[in-house]
Protein backbone atom coordinates (compact mmCIF):
# COMPACT_ATOMS: atom_id res chain seq x y z
CA UNK A 1 0.00 0.00 0.00
CA UNK A 2 1.38 3.20 -1.19
CA UNK A 3 0.90 6.62 -0.12
CA UNK A 4 0.98 9.24 -2.95
CA UNK A 5 0.39 13.21 -3.18
CA UNK A 6 -1.41 15.18 -5.56
CA UNK A 7 -1.29 18.76 -6.37
CA UNK A 8 -4.76 20.68 -5.03
CA UNK A 9 -3.92 23.34 -7.13
CA UNK A 10 -3.88 26.14 -4.91
CA UNK A 11 -0.60 25.46 -3.54
CA UNK A 12 -1.42 22.26 -0.84
CA UNK A 13 -0.67 18.39 -1.47
CA UNK A 14 -3.53 15.88 -0.58
CA UNK A 15 -2.44 12.66 0.96
CA UNK A 16 -3.72 9.84 -1.52
CA UNK A 17 -3.84 5.79 0.44
CA UNK A 18 -3.49 3.31 -2.50
CA UNK A 19 -4.87 -0.02 -1.62
CA UNK A 20 -3.71 -2.64 -4.16
CA UNK A 21 -2.50 -6.01 -3.99
CA UNK A 22 -1.57 -8.06 -7.06
CA UNK A 23 -0.65 -11.72 -7.94
CA UNK A 24 1.51 -13.13 -11.07
CA UNK A 25 -0.26 -16.11 -12.83
CA UNK A 26 1.83 -18.83 -14.57
CA UNK A 27 -0.63 -20.34 -16.89
CA UNK A 28 1.38 -24.12 -16.03
CA UNK A 29 0.61 -23.35 -12.56
CA UNK A 30 -2.05 -23.61 -10.39
CA UNK A 31 -2.90 -19.86 -8.82
CA UNK A 32 -6.81 -20.48 -8.81
CA UNK A 33 -7.30 -20.80 -5.15
CA UNK A 34 -4.24 -18.10 -4.62
CA UNK A 35 -6.13 -15.62 -6.51
CA UNK A 36 -9.33 -16.34 -4.56
CA UNK A 37 -7.36 -16.19 -1.36
CA UNK A 38 -5.91 -13.32 -2.19
CA UNK A 39 -8.89 -11.42 -2.55
CA UNK A 40 -10.47 -12.35 0.45
CA UNK A 41 -7.45 -11.25 2.57
CA UNK A 42 -6.66 -8.03 0.39
CA UNK A 43 -10.68 -7.48 1.48
CA UNK A 44 -10.28 -7.81 5.19
CA UNK A 45 -7.55 -5.28 5.26
CA UNK A 46 -9.00 -3.03 3.75
CA UNK A 47 -11.96 -3.38 5.83
CA UNK A 48 -10.09 -3.71 9.00
CA UNK A 49 -7.42 -1.72 8.16
CA UNK A 50 -8.68 1.25 6.62
CA UNK A 51 -12.52 1.40 8.21
CA UNK A 52 -13.86 0.80 4.18
CA UNK A 53 -17.37 -1.09 4.16
CA UNK A 54 -16.77 -4.61 2.78
CA UNK A 55 -20.07 -6.52 2.46
CA UNK A 56 -19.93 -10.21 2.71
CA UNK A 57 -21.45 -10.55 -0.53
CA UNK A 58 -18.82 -8.13 -2.29
CA UNK A 59 -16.00 -10.77 -0.92
CA UNK A 60 -18.00 -13.21 -2.17
CA UNK A 61 -18.51 -12.28 -5.48
CA UNK A 62 -14.62 -10.58 -5.74
CA UNK A 63 -13.53 -14.37 -5.52
CA UNK A 64 -16.12 -15.46 -8.02
CA UNK A 65 -14.91 -13.28 -10.41
CA UNK A 66 -11.16 -13.62 -9.75
CA UNK A 67 -11.64 -17.31 -9.96
CA UNK A 68 -13.35 -16.64 -13.72
CA UNK A 69 -10.97 -14.56 -14.98
CA UNK A 70 -7.74 -16.82 -13.70
CA UNK A 71 -9.20 -19.82 -15.30
CA UNK A 72 -9.75 -17.95 -17.95
CA UNK A 73 -6.21 -16.63 -18.48
CA UNK A 74 -4.80 -20.03 -17.52
CA UNK A 75 -6.91 -22.28 -20.33
CA UNK A 76 -6.86 -19.61 -23.18
CA UNK A 77 -3.14 -17.17 -22.96
CA UNK A 78 -0.39 -19.13 -24.05
CA UNK A 79 2.14 -17.35 -21.46
CA UNK A 80 2.07 -15.13 -18.11
CA UNK A 81 -0.85 -13.00 -16.48
CA UNK A 82 -1.19 -10.55 -14.32
CA UNK A 83 -4.58 -10.13 -11.60
CA UNK A 84 -4.08 -6.72 -10.09
CA UNK A 85 -6.86 -5.14 -7.69
CA UNK A 86 -7.32 -1.60 -6.72
CA UNK A 87 -9.97 0.33 -4.14
CA UNK A 88 -10.56 3.71 -5.08
CA UNK A 89 -13.53 4.82 -2.95
CA UNK A 90 -16.05 2.18 -2.45
CA UNK A 91 -15.41 0.05 -5.02
CA UNK A 92 -12.81 -2.33 -6.15
CA UNK A 93 -10.98 -2.49 -9.79
CA UNK A 94 -10.16 -6.08 -10.54
CA UNK A 95 -7.59 -5.99 -13.32
CA UNK A 96 -6.48 -9.51 -15.47
CA UNK A 97 -4.27 -8.57 -17.86
CA UNK A 98 -2.80 -11.70 -20.06
CA UNK A 99 -1.17 -12.52 -23.27
CA UNK A 100 -3.54 -13.61 -25.82
CA UNK A 101 -4.39 -10.66 -27.53
CA UNK A 102 -7.98 -12.19 -28.61
CA UNK A 103 -10.64 -10.32 -26.76
CA UNK A 104 -13.53 -12.78 -25.21
CA UNK A 105 -16.87 -12.49 -26.16
CA UNK A 106 -20.19 -13.44 -24.51
CA UNK A 107 -21.73 -15.96 -25.64
CA UNK A 108 -25.70 -16.16 -25.91
CA UNK A 109 -27.26 -17.82 -22.75
CA UNK A 110 -28.00 -21.11 -22.73
CA UNK A 111 -28.58 -22.66 -19.92
CA UNK A 112 -27.57 -26.20 -21.60
CA UNK A 113 -24.22 -25.27 -22.58
CA UNK A 114 -21.29 -26.86 -20.52
CA UNK A 115 -18.54 -24.54 -19.91
CA UNK A 116 -17.75 -21.04 -21.34
CA UNK A 117 -19.85 -19.21 -18.88
CA UNK A 118 -17.15 -17.47 -17.58
CA UNK A 119 -16.95 -13.76 -18.93
CA UNK A 120 -20.97 -14.12 -18.58
CA UNK A 121 -20.52 -14.47 -14.77
CA UNK A 122 -18.01 -11.75 -14.45
CA UNK A 123 -20.62 -8.94 -16.41
CA UNK A 124 -23.49 -10.25 -13.99
CA UNK A 125 -21.65 -9.78 -11.30
CA UNK A 126 -19.82 -6.74 -11.50
CA UNK A 127 -20.90 -3.27 -11.82
CA UNK A 128 -19.28 -2.71 -15.18
CA UNK A 129 -16.73 -4.66 -17.58
CA UNK A 130 -14.09 -3.89 -20.31
CA UNK A 131 -11.81 -4.91 -22.44
CA UNK A 132 -9.10 -3.53 -23.41
CA UNK A 133 -5.91 -4.03 -25.98
CA UNK A 134 -2.62 -4.05 -24.59
CA UNK A 135 0.01 -5.68 -26.74
CA UNK A 136 1.10 -8.05 -26.95
CA UNK A 137 -2.45 -9.13 -25.38
CA UNK A 138 -5.25 -7.97 -23.39
CA UNK A 139 -6.31 -6.33 -19.83
CA UNK A 140 -9.86 -7.47 -18.80
CA UNK A 141 -11.20 -4.97 -16.08
CA UNK A 142 -14.32 -5.07 -13.75
CA UNK A 143 -15.65 -3.12 -10.97
CA UNK A 144 -17.30 -3.95 -8.14
CA UNK A 145 -18.66 -1.76 -5.41
CA UNK A 146 -17.86 -2.83 -1.97
CA UNK A 147 -20.65 -1.90 0.21
CA UNK A 148 -23.30 -3.89 -2.36
CA UNK A 149 -25.50 -6.18 -0.44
Amino acid sequence: MDRSSEDTGDGRAEVALSMEASLSVDVNGSRIAQARHLAASFLSTVRDTHSIPVATSAVEIVQLIVSELVTNARKYAPGPALLQMQVTGNALRIELWDSNPLPPAVKAHDPGRIGQHGLEIVTALAQSVSIEATPPGKRIIATVMLNAR
